[in-house]
């Protein structure tokens, strides 16, 4: 088995090897992820077997004496396609330890990918971790609900819903990000004195980038704009990366409609809706009153998983 870190002249191998893989993401692509390689020492691994057939990835990020799998990632991990084995994934686990210890790292902290985003069954990397002793250390917990199956909104979300349909509301489909964001960032500093992950600049660069992956879809009474949702979409799963909604927005109930729009039919054919994750302090922390609207429409846990290996 041969690891060998990442540079520019293998994108194109790389990128291939995500689209062939059973548990691909977008944001796994080099011009996603590259987009703020000024924030992170790339660390990123193409490992191969001994008949130097490339059989995982794994995007990761350095610092200190710790690798990170990926910093500026919602999740990450080893990606891998259906040929992988367990027996196999515990000969990578081997086989990184050896190359971090050559590297003078001495720790990894590995962000398990979601099943929900898996394609087909991929959690011979969750084996190999209980095999390695490692140590959760984190665990966050998102909303999601399966849209195969029937949804329930709670009454106060249906109540909502049902009082924003009175408002003669429209929902359209934009690349106006712009006016979205002078929004967003109006709700989040005056909500949670934040500002949004990324730039303007960088949100209008990442949708150029994957336009059928980034959508930005607003809501409207007439001329004002009431409230919007930037969707990553992704095989059978979409994510509400940003949810927004104006003073009038919130009185009118246009968030819910929105939501309801994206679920009951803009994405009704696909299998999961995801909204995110509802905690702070390194998930010790549940946003209670955020997790309880996302349950208002019938999600329910999935959570993400962060584990320590010392080396």
């Amino acid at each position: 088995m041969k690891i060998l870190k990442y540079d520019t002249n293998n994108k194109t191998s790389w990128d291939q090897f995500i689209d062939s893989s059973k548990n691909p993401h977008f944001f796994f692509k080099r011009n996603y992820m590259e987009y703020h390689s000024y924030k992170f020492s790339d660390f990123s691994l193409m490992i191969y077997d001994k008949k130097d057939k490339l059989i995982a990835l794994l995007p990761a990020n350095f610092q200190e004496d710790t690798i990170y799998s990926h910093q500026g990632l919602t999740f990450g991990g080893l990606i891998v396609n259906e040929r992988m084995t367990t027996e196999v994934m515990l000969n990578i686990f081997d086989q990184l330890k050896l190359f971090f210890k050559e590297n003078n790292i001495n720790r990894m902290i590995y962000k398990c990918m979601p099943y929900i985003y898996h394609l087909k069954p991929t959690e011979e990397d969750r084996y190999a971790l209980f095999i390695n002793n490692a140590s959760l250390v984190r665990r966050d917990v998102s909303s999601t609900i399966e849209l195969t199956k029937d949804i329930r909104y709670s009454k106060g979300r249906k109540w909502s819903i049902n009082k924003a349909k009175k408002e003669n509301l429209n929902v359209i489909e934009t690349e106006n990000y712009e006016i979205f964001w002078n929004l967003l960032n109006e709700v989040l500093s005056a909500q949670h004195d934040s500002t949004p992950t990324h730039s303007l600049k960088e949100i209008q660069y990442l949708r150029d980038t994957f336009p059928d992956n980034i959508n930005l879809f607003l809501v409207y009474k007439g001329e004002e704009m009431l409230a919007g949702a930037v969707i990553y979409e992704n095989n059978q799963i979409v994510h509400t990366q940003y949810l927004a909604n104006s003073l009038n927005g919130r009185e009118i109930g246009a968030l819910d409609f929105l939501i309801d729009y994206l679920i009951k039919d803009k994405y009704k054919d696909k299998r999961y809706f995801d909204f995110g994750i509802s905690n702070e302090g390194e998930g010790r922390v549940l946003n209670s009153g955020l997790i309880s609207q996302k349950e208002g429409f019938g999600a329910r846990a999935v959570v993400h998983d962060y584990y320590e290996i010392k080396l």
